[in-house]
């Protein structure tokens, strides 16, 4: 990445909530600019009595959005888009009425509405009178944030507009742009290089059938993304999935899972991290009919063949990367897959049970158990792409500790 340009390709949402710290807000658009990122904005009502939007659409290029009921105007961007669109939502300053609203689950405005339907991460940069910070109710919303995973800059200590001097004052936007590279590049996989499968494989039956399952890819793609974020190179080898390409990842298409055993081979050499998030098809048709199966018989029989398994055979290298499987289970969660990570000689299983409401396949949120040569963990249900941050620091941790332990 340019190092002049450390936020390049990085789509960021900037919430400017109604303070006297908005002017700040302008300072804080121009530098994420300056470093590259594309920066849209959005403001609340009460932010509009202190910064015109004009002034954020004049230092962002693009429309400021304003309203819930009017976001579909202009360039089409709605809350829904907005919210798929970043990489990254920050609100600054965050007010103590915003913050409540947050936590409390409230959508009824544009940016609260964006903050519950995006599973970019959050960050928040508080802006009030010393005595609204310090306020019971204000500090058990911080505490609430924090574990909804929501990072909280500052507030700093200070004089203040009210005339009082305390915490509560808006971090500077030089801090804050600061902390907005740290969120990228935790640097916990830099220089490796991740090789990753994700999305369900197809095995023909015929020219117009074929055999599959019900991934997604979502998982495989936010895990991509994360790693990005963390420093790694990644090669992503994807199944037919409807899915756009993280940025900084280098995609490669396949269908059958062949196909994908052998993109997997071919790109394996440099490769120091495997994941293998892909729904690989165990079984293909022995044969591909060359023309389109006619409904005749009341049973149709079909004989399948084994397919290459794709995890086992990189593990199995001479000197394999840093090895981690997936096991998608409908019960006996934990021995299921301990008995796949030993049998495979894996370095680390991550395990969810399917069939949960809201989890799994085709679903925003998952939950995983991590499994590991004596050791375990286990991560609760959230977004797929906060689930990703958190399994990428786990799978940091590991690679780290088997290193050392291979130094001694």
């Amino acid at each position: 990445m340019n190092s002049h340009a450390p936020l390049q390709n990085r789509n960021i949402l900037l919430g400017v909530t109604g303070g006297i710290a908005a002017y700040k807000s302008a300072e804080l658009l121009r530098l994420l600019r300056k470093r590259g990122a594309t920066v849209r904005v959005v403001m609340t009502q009460s932010a509009q009595q202190f910064m015109g939007p004009l002034t954020f659409q004049a230092l962002s290029g693009h429309q400021v959005y304003t309203s819930l009921f009017e976001s579909e105007l202009g360039d089409g961007m709605g809350h829904i888009e907005l919210a798929r669109w970043a990489d990254l939502l920050i609100v600054a300053p965050a007010t103590a009425d915003f913050m409540a609203r947050h936590c409390h689950g409230r959508a009824d405005d544009l940016l609260v509405a964006i903050c519950r339907a995006t599973d970019a991460s959050q960050m928040v940069a508080p802006a009030m009178n010393q005595q609204m910070w310090l306020d019971a109710a204000t500090q058990q919303n911080v505490a609430q944030l924090q574990q909804q995973g929501i990072r909280l800059v500052g507030p700093n200590q200070g004089s203040q507009a009210c005339g009082e001097s305390g915490p509560g004052r808006m971090v500077e936007p030089e801090q804050l742009v600061e902390a907005v590279e740290a969120q990228f590049e935790s640097g916990l996989l830099q220089g490796e290089h991740l090789l990753i499968t994700a999305g369900p494989t197809r095995e023909p039956l015929d020219p117009v059938r074929f055999l599959t399952n019900r991934s997604s890819g979502k998982m495989g793609f936010a895990i991509a993304r994360a790693a990005v974020d963390a420093g790694a190179k990644v090669t992503l080898i994807a199944g037919p999935v409807a899915l756009e390409t993280p940025t900084h990842v280098h995609r490669v298409d396949v269908e059958q899972a062949e196909e994908m055993a052998d993109a997997v081979t071919s790109h394996l050499a440099d490769a120091t991290l495997f994941i293998a998030t892909a729904a690989v098809a165990d079984y293909r048709p022995a044969e591909v009919a060359g023309e389109k199966i006619k409904k005749g018989a009341t049973e149709l029989q079909l004989k399948l063949v084994r397919n290459r398994d794709i995890l086992a055979e990189v593990a199995a290298q001479p000197n394999p990367p840093f090895t981690v499987g997936f096991a998608a289970e409908t019960e006996r969660l934990r021995d299921f897959a301990q008995k796949k990570r030993q049998q495979k000689q894996i370095d680390l299983i991550a395990a969810n049970r399917v069939g949960q409401p809201g989890t799994g396949f085709d679903a925003d949120e998952n939950t995983l158990s991590l499994f590991w040569e004596g050791g375990e963990k286990n991560l609760e249900q959230t977004s797929k792409q906060q689930l990703a941050r958190q399994l990428i620091t786990v799978i940091a941790e590991r690679m780290d500790e088997k290193s050392r332990a291979e130094d001694s």
